[in-house]
């Protein structure tokens, strides 16, 4: 049986000619059923020019958040596996596609892409500041909650249509915390997760703020950690097979 794949990608001031180059490349890459550009606040020449690129658009008129954006998106989509991928294509289409593939081979209901995977290829860092913080917060991260990664953050994620189902009851966070949220929840419900290593090429000129942004994912942590403590240890939320550290999969040519 094949199954039909569905892409998201939250947009906000896109640059247009990188998001269709990366949209050309999902396209021959994994050959999704559909590709949903969500974005906030477009200009009627970013819609006039998406709508030249033959995708579905989810158009809203304020900033909901990268989380807000991403939740619309696979809740619209329809498909067996819902994708999302950041539109600055930092993650390349081919790795797209092995993020995909433990779900589509059964050994995962939700994968996720890690730039600290051992085997991943960082072909362009992340500026020292970047790096500092989004280490500092990933330590944070295992340290507090109760699904272990190395990396909840990397911005590529794939999920199951059923399991989405269950984990979108509990996700708030409509900023860059969703991704944080979405692992946690994911693995305190039991899901398998399976942590994939990816190449990433930094794009310096991101409208993201690693000060601000920091700020709010120390915020949002302290409220992601108390509702997801509150799943992983209530008898009623666990209705899926029980998951613990081992079934964070390293998959990849040489790691397994």
């Amino acid at each position: 049986m094949t199954d039909y794949i569905g892409v998201v990608i939250p947009a906000y001031q896109p640059d247009i000619p990188t998001l269709k180059t990366y949209i050309e490349h999902i396209e021959s890459e994994i050959s999704p059923t559909v590709v949903r550009i969500e974005i906030d606040v477009p200009t009627q020449e970013h819609i006039d020019q998406l709508s030249e690129m033959g995708v579905e658009i989810g158009v809203s008129k304020q900033r909901r958040g990268k989380g807000a954006a991403i939740m619309a998106g696979f809740d619209a989509l329809g498909t067996d596996i819902c994708l999302f991928a950041d539109a600055d294509g930092s993650v390349p289409a081919s790795s797209l596609a092995g993020i995909i593939q433990p779900i589509t081979t059964g050994e995962a209901d939700v994968s996720i892409g890690s730039r600290r995977h051992p085997s991943s290829n960082i072909i362009t860092h992340q500026t020292v500041l970047r790096r500092f913080l989004g280490d500092v917060f990933a330590l944070g991260a295992q340290y507090m909650l109760p699904t272990q990664c190395q990396d909840y953050q990397c911005g590529a994620k794939a999920v199951t249509a059923d399991a989405w189902s269950s984990i979108a009851h509990h996700c708030y966070e409509p900023g860059f915390a969703w991704d944080l949220e979405f692992v946690s929840v994911a693995g305190s419900l039991g899901y398998k997760i399976a942590e994939v290593p990816v190449t990433w090429e930094d794009h310096p000129e991101s409208t993201v703020n690693p000060l601000t942004t920091s700020v709010e994912l120390g915020s949002a942590l302290i409220d992601v950690k108390r509702r997801t403590d509150a799943i992983a240890t209530s008898p009623r939320y666990r209705d899926v097979d029980s998951t613990d550290e081992s079934d964070l999969m390293g998959i990849g040519s040489d790691g397994d």
